[in-house]
């Protein structure tokens, strides 16, 4: 309510962040120092500034939390694939979209990090990754059977999704382990990596 005049009050205590991506900062330094299973919403939201119900307008879920506008992330992935000539080989296609979806600002690497160790290792969250892993690999599915003139749920097309997942894991565990290391260039890597392996046929 407004004081005499019109004028609204100033805001005592902690200033109120009320946006994603500081709820999510906030939140994710709290996981990094008490440990994800140790952390209420509770917590997170006294730490914002804001009450439960503030909270839960922004993430359906504490275990949402970590993937911030995954949504959002994941229709960029399904539009920019679908811009891309059909010209450009299929494998390079993937490999740029892919490339491009998993790109954060500088300024965001730090959190990136923190978001990536708490998703890839930590048991409550790794099961609730499940459905973000689907929901990811249908959108390679159905690029790849709409290429190749196939059913999204054939075995090449939902192969494909399996092996785009699994380059883009992989790559993401060496980062963590490579403090210096660019997520990019490891991604570019096991690309190549793997079109060399198939493309050898078991040959040695």
């Amino acid at each position: 309510m407004a004081g005499s005049g019109g004028v609204e009050p100033a805001r005592r205590g902690r200033p109120r962040l009320t946006t994603r991506g500081e709820i999510t900062h906030v939140a994710l330094t709290l996981f990094i120092e008490r440990g994800f299973d140790s952390v209420t919403v509770d917590d997170i939201a006294a730490s914002c500034g804001i009450g439960r119900s503030t909270f839960f307008r922004y993430f359906p879920s504490k275990n949402d939390l970590p993937w911030g506008e995954f949504e959002v992330l994941l229709q960029e992935l399904r539009l920019g694939l679908a811009a891309i000539p059909l010209s450009v080989d299929l494998v390079d296609a993937l490999r740029s979209a892919i490339i491009s979806f998993n790109a954060v600002p500088a300024e965001e690497i730090p959190y990136h990090r923190d978001r990536m160790r708490l998703l890839l290792g930590t048991p409550s969250l790794v099961a609730h990754s499940t459905l973000r892993y689907e929901s990811w690999r249908q959108v390679i599915a159905d690029y790849v059977a709409g290429r190749l003139k196939l059913d999204p749920q054939s075995a090449p097309a939902q192969t494909m999704g399996w092996v785009c997942l699994g380059i883009s894991l992989a790559a993401y565990e060496l980062w963590l382990d490579q403090e210096d290391s660019s997520l990019a260039e490891l991604m570019e890597q096991g690309f190549e990596s793997a079109r060399e392996l198939f493309s050898r046929s078991g040959r040695p």
